[in-house]
C-alpha cells in the first residue's frame, strides 16, 4: 500500500523505506519551536534532566509573542527565562520585542520552514506549516525539551482524510471560510490524530495565505497535522526565503485514506463559528444582525498582509460603529511595515480602530483586548472556547477578515456586501 504526503515525510525522517498508519517511529527534527509561555516549562525540564547543550542551535526557534511586550511581572519573568536560555545556548533564531512576530506567521516569513521538513512546536497551531508541504505538529513542553536536547521525537504515524477541493472561491470568501466550513462539517474531533491532506484542482486557486489559514486550524478538527501539495505558489513563496535544499513529497496514487471529502469552493459562503466551539458554524446570512462590542483582526490565523488589505478595503472611507472596539494586530514587524507603506494603518486609525504591536494578545485572553462578562467579539482568531478571550461569560465569534471588518463598521455581524 502506498503512502500519503505526511507518511512519506515521516518515513524519510525516520530513515525508513515506508511507514504505515498506527506505527510508532522516532524521527529526526528540522526545527523545534517554543514561545514565551511554553519555552520556560521546557527550559525547566531541560535543566532538571541535566542536559547541558542543545542538539543544534540553528534548528531551535524561540519566539516571545503571547504576552509581549510583557503585560505583567509574571510575563516578564517567563520572557527573561527564555532570553537567558537563548543567550546561554546561542540560539540563532531567537525573536524578542522589536524583531518578534506571531510565531506561526513569523517562521514561514523568515524561511525557517520548508517543504518536506519535519517540525514540532510547543504550540498547538504549529500545524500551520503544512501549507508549505511540511509535516509540522504541536507538542507539549516536555517534548520540546526532549527535542531541543536530542533533535528527535516519537510519533505515531497518522492515518489520513483527503479533502478533494474543486472550483474557486467567490469574492469575500477566503481560506478562513473554507476551514470553518470543514470543521462545521466534520466536528472538532472529526480528524482526531489524523492528517488532513488537501488535494484536487481547487488547491491551485488558493493563495499561500489561504493555505496557511486552513492548515493553521487543522488542530481545531482534532488533526495531527494539515498539509498541502507543493506547487508553483509554494515554490514562489519559498524563493528568496529558503536557501537550503528542500524536498517536495507527493502522495502515492494508491495511498490509503480513511475517507475522501469533496469540497466545491465555488459553493462556499462567508461563514462564522458561534460560541463556544469552532464547529458551531453558520453562514453569515443566517446570523446577520447579532450585536458585537469588539472586533479583533489579526492572529497567527489571519494577521498577514493580505488579511489586513482585505480588512482595509472593507473599512476604507467608513467609521467603526459606535460602541465597537476594533483592534488590528499585524502578525509580524514586516507585515506592520508593509501596512504602513500601503496606508493601511492610516485607514484603520482614521476609521476609529487601534493598531497594536505584533502579539497573540487577545486571542488567548492575554492582553490588548480582554473581554468582560456579557461582551461579544467577532474575531479572526482560531478558537472561541468558553473564556477564551476573557470572562467565562463573554463570547467569541470566529470569522474572516472581510466579515470581521464589515461587522465592526455595522456594529452587528454582516458580510461586506451588506454594508
Amino acid at each position: 500500500m502506498g503512502m500519503t504526503m505526511t507518511q512519506k515525510i515521516l518515513a524519510a525522517h525516520a530513515g525508513k523505506a515506508s511507514v504505515a498508519a498506527g506505527e510508532l517511529i522516532e524521527a529526526k527534527l528540522d526545527l523545534v519551536l517554543g514561545n514565551d509561555v511554553t519555552t520556560p516549562v521546557a527550559i525547566t525540564e531541560f535543566e532538571n534532566a541535566g542536559f547541558t547543550r542543545v542538539f543544534d542551535r540553528d534548528k531551535i526557534a524561540i519566539v516571545l509573542d503571547h504576552f509581549t511586550p510583557c503585560k505583567d511581572i509574571n510575563a516578564a519573568k517567563l520572557s527573561k527565562q527564555a532570553r537567558d536560555f537563548a543567550k546561554k545556548h546561542r540560539i540563532t533564531h531567537f525573536y524578542d520585542v522589536g524583531t518578534m512576530g506571531i510565531e506561526h506567521a513569523l517562521l514561514p516569513e523568515k524561511g525557517l520552514i520548508a517543504a518536506g521538513e519535519c517540525c514540532i512546536g510547543a504550540d498547538s497551531h504549529t500545524c500551520t506549516y503544512g501549507a508549505l508541504g511540511a509535516f509540522s505538529t504541536g507538542i507539549g513542553s516536555t517534548d520540546m525539551c526532549a527535542g531541543m536536547a536530542s533533535g528527535r521525537a516519537w510519533f505515531k504515524v497518522p492515518s489520513a482524510i483527503r479533502f478533494q477541493l474543486t472550483g474557486e472561491l467567490n469574492p469575500w470568501v477566503s481560506g478562513k471560510d473554507v476551514i470553518l466550513h470543514i470543521i462545521g462539517q466534520i466536528g472538532v474531533d472529526g480528524a482526531l490524530y489524523k492528517s488532513m491532506e488537501f488535494t484536487g484542482p481547487g488547491v491551485a486557486s488558493l493563495s499561500m495565505d489561504d493555505r496557511f489559514t486552513i492548515a493553521n486550524m487543522a488542530i481545531e478538527a482534532g488533526a495531527k497535522n494539515g498539509i498541502f501539495p507543493v506547487d508553483e505558489k509554494t515554490e514562489a513563496y519559498m524563493t528568496g526565503r529558503v536557501s537550503r535544499e528542500w524536498t517536495a513529497y507527493e502522495a502515492d496514487p494508491d495511498a490509503e485514506y480513511e475517507q475522501t471529502i469533496e469540497i466545491d469552493l465555488s459553493k462556499l459562503e462567508p461563514t462564522v463559528s458561534l460560541p463556544h466551539l469552532p464547529s458551531n458554524t453558520r453562514t453569515v446570512k443566517e446570523v446577520a444582525g447579532m450585536e458585537i462590542q469588539q472586533c479583533v483582526i489579526g492572529s497567527c490565523t489571519n494577521g498577514r498582509i493580505s488579511d489586513l488589505r482585505i480588512a482595509a478595503k472593507v473599512i476604507a472611507g467608513k467609521k467603526i460603529a459606535e460602541g465597537v472596539r476594533c483592534i488590528v494586530i499585524p502578525a509580524t514587524q514586516d507585515v506592520y511595515m508593509q501596512a504602513l507603506k500601503e496606508g493601511l494603518v492610516e485607514t484603520f486609525i482614521t476609521a476609529g480602530a487601534v493598531v497594536s504591536t505584533p502579539t497573540c494578545g487577545p486571542c488567548l485572553g492575554g492582553h490588548m483586548g480582554v473581554l468582560y462578562e456579557g461582551e461579544r467579539a467577532i474575531s479572526t482568531t482560531n478558537r472561541n472556547f468558553v473564556g477564551r478571550m476573557g470572562h467565562v461569560k463573554s463570547e467569541v465569534v470566529l470569522a474572516s477578515p472581510a466579515v470581521a471588518a464589515a461587522s465592526a463598521v455595522k456594529g452587528t455581524i454582516c458580510a461586506p456586501d451588506d454594508l
